[in-house]
């Protein structure tokens, strides 16, 4: 992987305790003619990240996931942004859903479910997240301004399409209030990162799937 830029801090694998749960990382990868991306996922981290990809808005909506979602998380993605930003998106998005469900291994003992509303400034988002198998995203987000910083902000439906896909997962993201596109994105983005640790927590009274069906998906 490339060298990590200043400040920005690897998740490293912790040693695995005895009697403890299975550690839930994954690593995914996907090198095609436009983009070549590798992702590094430790959903029982502590909000570590190293995330490069080529588009600094993202960087930084990545490692609020991370932040506010405890998960280790580090990104490496490089793409032809220089023809049309879509494809690292949307490939990003398909990377970390399939490191995902990777982590979440056979959804034994989930909590599976999780919704919440998270302010910033005069933005209010709410996130309802299902990691019940089922691929799904809705959203009604309606960023004021196309372009924030240098990320076009008409992308992120695809970047949440993808990871949808990836992670087996069904997503609504509602906006409340609008404002500021940056905050707009920031407190959606932050509110997937905590639907996302509440859905993944395991619960200590389930002794399997969380499904009436047996099975997940």
């Amino acid at each position: 992987m490339p060298a990590r830029r200043p400040g920005s801090r690897a998740a490293r694998p912790a040693p695995k305790a005895a009697g403890r749960e299975p550690a839930r990382r994954a690593t995914r990868e996907r090198n095609t003619k436009e983009t070549r991306i590798q992702v590094r996922v430790d959903l029982d981290g502590a909000g570590r990240h190293d995330v490069a990809t080529g588009l600094p808005f993202l960087d930084h909506m990545l490692e609020l996931v991370a932040v506010h979602g405890l998960f280790d998380l580090v990104v490496k993605a490089k793409g032809d942004i220089e023809v049309d930003q879509h494809h690292t998106v949307e490939d990003l998005g398909l990377v970390l859903g399939g490191a995902i469900d990777d982590a979440l291994g056979d959804r034994t003992g989930l909590v599976r479910y999780a919704s919440l509303e998270i302010p910033m400034d005069e933005c209010l988002v709410s996130v309802a997240l299902d990691l019940g198998g089922r691929p799904f995203f809705a959203s009604d987000l309606k960023p004021k301004t196309r372009i924030v910083g240098s990320f076009d902000s008409t992308l992120v439906p695809d970047f949440f399409v993808a990871l949808t896909q990836g992670a087996r997962c069904t997503l609504h993201i509602r906006q409340l209030a609008g404002g500021n596109t940056h905050h707009l994105l920031e407190a959606a983005f932050k509110a997937f990162g905590r639907a996302l640790d509440r859905a993944s927590r395991r619960d200590p009274r389930r002794r399997g799937v969380p499904s009436s069906k047996g099975r997940i998906g």
